[in-house]
């Protein structure tokens, strides 16, 4: 166990802070799948060290960041209380499927670097993590996410809650407890920010949301580095008109179910 952590800290050490050219045609091999907390906080500090000389500078004051909370305190915590019945039906289903816990968590990275557990209603088989090293090749994307229409270890319900979106509700928890935002970059996973060059780390100068241009302008459909160029953009311009727009389009992506996978 000791060795596992000591060779995960130096492979964070290694790729944190650096510039890998990488050819976007290839498949993403991700040199660390697993992070204990001690991984977890080397990155996150790296990653704010990094963000420290970052050029780019987030629109909106104090006002905007005022505006834009009290908005995702209001509409996630409205959203629940319509939704609840729904929700409770779908963990309900997800339990039924296979006797395990509906929810999933998992450490994302959001503002300046900061770690916490994103919320999911569990769409893939309990041991799925474990797995993720025999399935990773099966990726249908460019760049560092990963995405598999026919990925064997999404259940059946699941395909259906990720097409219709339904497996992200539980975010509107993290949403109100104010980890995430309605209208932000989407929060990458610790295997995907260790591989960043600093330009990308950009997309973490502030809080992750729901949503952003990406997923209303093409979701799993958009190359990753237009995917990053397009939360710079939003990072640059946010207002709370530019929210409310996207919050609106996010609606009407979702029940046309646009790029999901």
């Amino acid at each position: 166990m000791k060795n596992r952590a000591k060779m995960t800290e130096e492979l964070v050490t290694k790729y944190t802070l650096c510039s890998l050219k990488k050819n976007p045609d290839a498949v993403t091999e991700y040199p660390i799948l697993e992070f204990d907390d001690r991984a977890l906080r080397l990155l996150s500090s790296g990653v704010a060290e990094t963000l420290r000389h970052s050029k780019v500078q987030p629109a909106g004051g104090k006002g905007y960041r005022f505006c834009k909370r009290a908005l995702d305190i209001v509409v996630s915590f409205c959203a629940m209380l319509v939704l609840v019945v729904p929700m409770a039906i779908i963990a309900l289903l997800v339990f039924l499927q296979d006797g395990h816990n509906p929810f999933f968590s998992q450490a994302r990275l959001t503002e300046r670097g900061k770690i916490f557990y994103m919320r999911k209603f569990r769409s893939m088989c309990v041991d799925a993590e474990e797995k993720f090293a025999e399935v990773q090749k099966k990726n249908e994307t460019d760049g560092l996410a990963f995405k598999s229409e026919n990925d064997p270890r999404i259940t059946k319900i699941g395909h259906f809650l990720r097409k219709t979106s339904l497996d992200e509700l539980p975010q509107l928890w993290n949403v109100f407890c104010g980890q995430m935002s309605l209208i932000g970059p989407r929060p990458p996973l610790p295997r995907e920010v260790v591989l960043y060059t600093p330009a990308q780390m950009d997309r973490l100068l502030v809080k992750g949301g729901l949503s952003c241009i990406c997923q209303v302008e093409g979701r799993s459909d958009m190359e990753f580095e237009k995917w990053v160029e397009t939360d710079i953009e939003y990072i640059r311009t946010r207002s709370m008109k530019l929210d409310i727009r996207l919050i609106f389009r996010t609606i009407q992506v979702v029940l046309q179910k646009k790029g999901a996978r």
